[in-house]
């Protein structure tokens, strides 16, 4: 079996289905019209943050004096910029995001200095914060003040702006209305709408294409190769708009999970009690399995709704549904036995 391909953002060298927004930024840097901040746009998980690290690298190595012969922002895998950005360690990118909470980066910076950094599944039980804070943007500000390690171009990675509170987007905003020469600030947004009008007015606007089904489809080939072709089309069928999404619903299993849900709710409680347990068992195991499973629930609805024949009632459901899973994030629900009762409701309607 071949294996899976885990990439992130920063190590990967392969985009597919935004060639314009990469042509519109190439062109930019040629014609030396280059903006200093600029917006990627778009919802998650079409390629924002991988096509921010292809800016970075690109930026970062290509030669100004022989702009023509660039057709991509393409940057060998073999060469040492790629590898200092993958690692992180490349000393002119700055990247900033959430970080820990104070009590979780205590027990990180402890580790490190013991020799004992945490690995990812230990990381992945971490909190971070909810917000990008003010002081997390004023490092930038300290970033920016130190000379390019090549004499070239720096570039910070915001990731995401809409993560700023407003503090930290103020402080974003000052830097943006004096920033230093041969500086590039990518603003990764899944909503731009929602950043401050100030800040937009500032940046250029780099809009990222929805994918479709096809190039989804692709992706998974690439990234997921053990998966056979009817299931990758299911996959790229379910959610065809977003890679990330479609890598999460194919580990996850999430066509596998859809034709059980849906087998229990079309039985419309002729089902065996036993299979209700396992399924709500299986689904409440893991903290992504049970944000899926709302994903699946609201997705059976909706294409339910046209048929129905009381579209009050199903309705009805959609809301609860969201209020239910809500009610789980914030208090101390029984996960378990808040499926079974929606599941139960659901059936009674359909």
């Amino acid at each position: 079996m071949a294996d899976d391909i885990n990439i992130t953002p920063k190590n990967n060298s392969f985009l597919l289905g935004q060639e314009k927004a990469e042509q519109v930024f190439l062109q930019a840097w040629k014609n030396q019209n280059m903006h200093h901040a600029w917006i990627l746009n778009g919802p998650k998980g079409i390629g924002k943050a991988t096509l921010a690290y292809r800016i970075a690298r690109f930026l970062l190595w290509a030669d100004e004096n022989e702009k023509e012969k660039y057709t991509s922002l393409n940057v060998p895998e073999d060469s040492t910029v790629f590898k200092q950005v993958a690692m992180g360690s490349h000393l002119d990118l700055m990247l900033v995001e959430r970080d820990y909470i104070e009590t979780d980066r205590k027990k990180i910076i402890k580790a490190i200095q013991k020799g004992e950094a945490p690995d990812e599944e230990e990381l992945s039980t971490m909190k971070k914060s909810a917000f990008i804070r003010v002081d997390d943007v004023r490092k930038v500000n300290e970033f920016l003040s130190k000379t390019s390690f090549n004499n070239n171009w720096r570039v910070v990675i915001i990731d995401s702006a809409d993560d700023m509170n407003k503090n930290a987007a103020n402080a974003l905003l000052k830097i943006l209305e004096e920033p230093p020469a041969h500086t590039v600030l990518l603003l990764i947004s899944h909503n731009a709408g929602m950043l401050l009008p100030t800040i937009r007015s500032r940046c250029a606007k780099l809009p990222l294409q929805m994918l479709d089904a096809n190039i989804t489809a692709s992706l998974l080939r690439r990234y997921r190769p053990h998966l056979n072709e009817a299931m990758i089309r299911k996959v790229a069928e379910m959610c065809p708009q977003s890679i990330g999404q479609a890598i999460l619903y194919a580990d996850l299993d999430a066509v596998g999970m859809y034709d059980k849900l849906c087998k229990i709710l079309y039985s419309k409680q002729k089902f065996s009690l036993s299979e209700l347990l396992d399924f709500c068992s299986d689904a409440v195991a893991n903290a992504d399995g049970f944000d899926l499973l709302q994903e699946l629930m609201l997705k059976f609805i909706r294409e339910n709704m046209p048929q129905s024949q009381d579209v009050e009632a199903l309705y009805s459901c959609w809301d609860e549904t969201n209020r239910m899973f809500a009610d789980c994030q914030n208090i101390n629900m029984d996960k378990k036995q808040m499926l079974i009762n929606l599941i139960t409701k659901i059936c009674k309607v359909l």
